[in-house]
């Protein structure tokens, strides 16, 4: 195979590269020729005092590091692929609390308590709920005359609804999980000043709210999921600090990936009539899955080798960083036909956008899946003629494909 043809010190994490778009052309050239590729990093741009990472670009190499984690583990040098140059080595280690960021045996035994937050019967239980929360949030946007933000008017509102409604956190506290999980992933952003001391603050009083529900659960248990799981702590329930890893996983997890699959979706309906023109006749259940596919609201996360191995051909020793780019994923023409082309009726449609499966496979799929076609059926039926009022502000981050701003209008 011919050697790709990047720039000299291309890096697929440089924030101020994703701030403006997702480098989709990069990662099919590394596909066609070199589809697990070594990224020099240098001055310890990653805050992991190494000299880089593999770039893991194909389908099948993302779906097999993901489905390996005795091979590539979270818990090394946890899922972020990139912090900045000056984060303490002991601030990234102390985020192996949190599920993201463990391996088996103790990611079995925590996923294993807090999946029973996702079980099926229990997101049915929230869908009449939800469907009437769509709706309204919906009906209030139709109220503004001019342009308004979606992000932070339409987007944002169901997944922090449904959150607090999952876990019983009262709703009018939502804005504060909003702004919590807004300055822990903003810290590559400077529109936000936020530094990483302000992030690890932020955490850190989401996890003291978390807990604090935890310590009233368990002196008055009620009949919530809560309760359920931290009561009796020795009979396999979590511990009260666990609950607050947790509620902080789902913070970034549960509202800001599905709030970007959203505005990504609403950009891409506005900008693909054609699909919104279908999509608001026929209302096909496969839209939402390809809205995530379309959206990837994570680009990329890492594992670590715990053992000299092989993948694409490279040798990885043990110790290297290995980036699993789920971007790039998504539109390999290999497991996708025309991928680059927004089709709500693709079907199949084995996407990676909750992940490669393996331990780590998005707990929370159905209920994001649930989100997303219930507010854009009620976009549909109460903004049916939404446009676009000017182009996506898109986040500064090594990771995760935001959008700050989109605005728009229903006049």
């Amino acid at each position: 195979m011919p050697c790709p043809a990047l720039p000299d010190g291309f890096d697929f994490t440089d924030p101020d590269l994703l701030q403006h778009r997702v480098p989709l052309p990069e990662f099919a050239e590394l596909r066609r020729a070199e589809p697990v590729r070594w990224i020099p990093q240098s001055d310890n741009v990653a805050g992991f005092q190494d000299e880089g990472y593999w770039a893991v670009t194909r389908h099948a190499d993302v779906k097999f590091v993901s489905t390996h984690p005795e091979i590539y583990s979270s818990t090394l040098n946890t899922a972020i692929i990139r912090f900045n140059d000056h984060i303490e080595r002991d601030t990234i280690d102390a985020q192996r609390l949190i599920l993201l960021n463990m391996d088996p045996p103790e990611h079995t035994r925590v996923r294993q308590i807090v999946q029973r937050v996702f079980t099926p019967r229990a997101i049915r239980a929230l869908e009449d709920n939800l469907r009437t929360r769509a709706h309204n949030i919906a009906q209030t946007a139709l109220a503004h005359s001019g342009p308004f933000d979606f992000v932070t008017q339409v987007a944002c509102e169901l997944p922090l609804q449904a959150i607090a409604e999952l876990i019983g956190i009262p709703q009018d506290d939502r804005i504060k999980i909003f702004d919590w999980s807004n300055k822990m992933i903003s810290y590559d952003d400077p529109e936000y000043a936020i530094t990483e001391e302000v992030g690890a603050q932020s955490a850190a009083e989401l996890i003291a709210y978390a807990m604090n529900m935890a310590a009233e659960r368990k002196q008055c248990p009620a009949k919530d999921i809560v309760s359920t799981l931290v009561a009796a702590e020795d009979e396999g329930n979590l511990a009260s600090d666990e609950f607050g890893f947790f509620v902080l996983m789902l913070a970034v997890a549960g509202n800001e990936t599905t709030r970007n699959a959203i505005t990504h979706g609403m950009h891409a309906f506005l900008t693909h009539p054609e699909q919104w023109e279908r999509y608001k006749r026929e209302r096909p259940e496969t839209a939402a899955e390809e809205i995530v596919r379309w959206a990837t609201p994570v680009n990329a996360f890492q594992r670590t080798a715990t053992q000299d191995t092989e993948l694409g051909g490279k040798q990885i020793r043990k110790g290297d960083r290995v980036g699993v780019f789920y971007a790039s994923a998504n539109h390999d023409p290999d497991v996708f036909d025309d991928p680059d082309t927004f089709d709500i009726t693709r079907d199949p449609n084995p996407h990676l956008g909750f992940g490669g499966g393996g331990p780590h496979y998005c707990l929370g799929k159905s209920l994001a899946v649930l989100e997303i076609d219930l507010i854009f059926n009620a976009i549909a039926d109460a903004l049916p003629n939404l446009t676009l009022a000017g182009d996506p502000r898109r986040l500064r981050s090594a990771w995760i494909n935001g959008v700050k701003e989109l605005q728009v209008s229903a006049d």
